[in-house]
């Protein structure tokens, strides 16, 4: 399956242990001083990433542009592979590429921006900055607060469509795109972690109403001006910059080793989210104005204490736990690590600063959901926080069983996709948890009471270095990743209701595709024995046939439109809304063969048609199944 198809699975991360190893068998005993915090001295720094990352350059990366800062002055910024395949441009450290989650930082910091001037309570409901009934699908009447979006737990679902397009024609102002691409409210606030691309948004607008200006002209005043990133642009419009549209770097897919496939470059009308463009020094500059020296102020605000609140902790479902920090992701480095990944459609990167070394590192690549480099080299470079084991732990058969992500539709025929990636536990030995998700195995031990860390297993569950499992009255609520809980199944989508659910989709589509040529061959055999029907059983057998060459027009319109879906999901609701208006239609066709076919029953009870019924019951019953299944996924929706 190419890399185009899978872009809701994880891809495999490569770790150079015994490198890792070795240097940081080299640290010195008076602290990381002239080292990265894994323990690298700096003097080797340069030689270190450049056989790390030749593993994969050319041949499961495309290219990459790395930076990383200590002290206040960056120490490594180079380019590896090519910003442009077809026309061998390298990537050097003028190359532009797209951001991808890592501009919500910048939401972040000019929320607390307005906080630090009393502008924004982060305690507030959100609905007193907003304009009167902007949210008009919430369910709950519970406050929203600038926290909940922060902590990513304000309990909005996942809204699968116009949050990206592949052209600047499509984009729509802020304001627009958060109204036409407004999810449903679908848990209290507060109540699951649900990592949220709107509710960043949300609160970009809320900057955008309390200060007058449209959003990304504040984020270049307040904070790409002041830190004179000259080669950034808050939007995902680069064509309004000529001078870095220039430079920058086209987007890949990942088809076969060294082979590689142009994406398309991303646009976005809730671009805060996901749509800042700019060069990786321009992060850095982002990253260091994140690591003042002690006594000295961040020029991004007025008082010390503003940054100190905002990497301070402010969710964490439990002790040792990583959580949020005010929309920073906490990460269990050598020491205490925050920062935030991005991907885009064509585009992977990572930023992670390290406040107590002082050090950061800044990795984008021009690749989509590319990991190699942008998960294990950081992985490599920040280290891994030794977990101290306990005693007197729970046993680990109490949280095995399904769950569901707690990121995820729960309206639309997109609610289907998580119950096909479902995160399965069991346990493992006396201590340990077998973790499979999307094919991908891994063992997590237990370490604190219902705290995990992964020990062995598929590499690209690194991105998951630990999981928490909450657990009350015997019951787990909620098995908490990075990014996301998992819950429970619910009732409705038990296992048993699934794995039915699964069987009889198999058993209608297999019937709808496979019927047709069975009819042919069928009419082909009555032609060449020359015999001719009744006329009523000649009736029935046309609307046989034409119910169930419907059937599989059905079939077919729903598995081009789940195609449609793997090829590119980030596409804007009017693309499949024409989808869902031919299901209608052919459900409607269908209704009415099935209608006919009954008159004609009821008006001719001889013995001949009634021996044709039992012909015409199977798809009728196979109908009525296919149509059950469609209801029950909101393939109507």
């Amino acid at each position: 399956m190419s890399r185009k198809r899978c872009t809701f699975v994880f891809t495999i991360l490569l770790l150079l242990c015994s490198s890792i190893t070795v240097f940081a068998a080299e640290k010195t005993s008076g602290g990381t001083g002239e080292a990265t915090p894994s323990g690298i001295p700096l003097t080797a720094l340069e030689d270190f990433v450049d056989n790390y990352v030749k593993e994969y350059i050319g041949k499961q990366t495309v290219g990459a542009s790395i930076v990383m800062v200590k002290d206040g002055e960056v120490v490594l910024s180079k380019g590896y592979g090519y910003a442009d395949v077809e026309q061998q441009i390298p990537v050097s450290t003028d190359t532009v590429m797209e951001w991808g989650s890592i501009s919500k930082l910048a939401v972040w910091t000019s929320v607390m921006q307005l906080a630090e001037q009393g502008e924004i309570d982060l305690n507030e409901d959100i609905r007193r900055y907003l304009p009167v009934n902007f949210l008009t699908r919430l369910n709950y009447d519970d406050p929203i607060t600038m926290l909940h979006l922060m902590n990513h737990n304000a309990g909005f679902e996942e809204y699968m469509f116009d949050m990206a397009y592949q052209s600047p024609e499509e984009v729509r102002t802020l304001e627009d795109g958060l109204q036409l691409a407004q999810p449903a409210q679908i848990y209290r606030p507060g109540e699951a972690v649900a990592y949220s691309n709107y509710g960043s948004s949300l609160a970009a607008y809320i900057v955008e109403e309390i200060t007058g200006q449209p959003f990304d002209e504040y984020v270049q005043q307040h904070i790409f001006d002041p830190l004179s990133m000259r080669d950034s642009i808050a939007h995902s419009v680069v064509e309004d910059r000529p001078e870095l549209l220039k430079r920058k770097a086209k987007g890949y897919f990942f088809e076969a080793e060294g082979a590689f496939t142009p994406g398309p470059w991303n646009y976005m009308s809730m671009y805060p989210n996901g749509g800042n463009n700019g060069t990786a020094e321009d992060l850095a500059a982002f990253a260091m104005a994140l690591l003042p020296p002690d006594g000295q102020q961040s020029p991004l605000f007025k008082k010390p204490e503003t940054l100190d609140k905002m990497l301070t902790q402010s969710y964490t479902p439990a002790e040792g736990m990583p959580g949020i920090a005010h929309g920073f992701w906490e990460y269990p480095g050598e020491h205490r690590t925050l920062g935030h990944g991005g991907n885009t459609i064509a585009f992977a990167t990572n930023l992670q600063i390290v406040p107590e070394d002082r050090f950061a590192i800044i990795i984008m690549t021009n690749q989509a959901g590319e990991s190699n480099i942008v998960h294990g080299l950081t992985k490599a470079i920040v280290g891994t926080y030794k977990q101290a084991d306990a005693v007197d732990l729970p046993d680990v058969s109490e949280i095995q069983g399904e769950f569901v992500a707690a990121r995820r539709p729960e309206h639309g025929f997109m609610n289907l996709f998580p119950y096909l990636t479902l995160m399965k536990l069991k346990p493992q030995g006396a201590d340990q948890l077998q973790v499979t998700l999307s094919g991908l195995t891994g063992s997590y031990k237990q370490v604190q009471p219902y705290l995990y860390e992964k020990v062995s297993g598929d590499a690209a569950l690194d991105a998951w270095p630990m999981l928490y499992a909450t657990v009350r009255d015997d019951k787990v609520k909620a098995v908490s990743v990075y990014t996301s809980d998992y819950l429970p199944l619910p009732a409705s989508k038990s296992m048993p209701v699934l794995i039915l659910s699964a069987a009889l989709a198999v058993l209608a589509i297999a019937y709808f595709l496979i019927a047709p040529f069975v009819l042919l061959l069928l009419g082909v055999m009555n032609r060449r024995r020359g015999g001719i029907p009744p006329a009523p059983r000649a009736v029935s057998r046309k609307l046989v046939v034409g119910l169930t060459l419907t059937g599989t027009s059905i079939v077919l319109n729903n598995l081009i439109l789940a195609l449609r879906m793997l090829s590119n999901y980030e596409r804007a609701y009017a693309e499949v809304y024409p989808h869902i208006i031919i299901n209608y239609v052919l459900t409607g066709l269908a209704a009415l063969f099935i209608c006919t076919l009954l008159l004609s029953w009821k008006k001719n009870r001889s013995a001949t048609m009634a021996s044709g019924k039992w012909s015409a019951i199977l798809p009728v019953g196979i109908m009525v199944v296919l149509v059950g299944q469609l209801v029950f996924w909101q393939f109507y929706s």
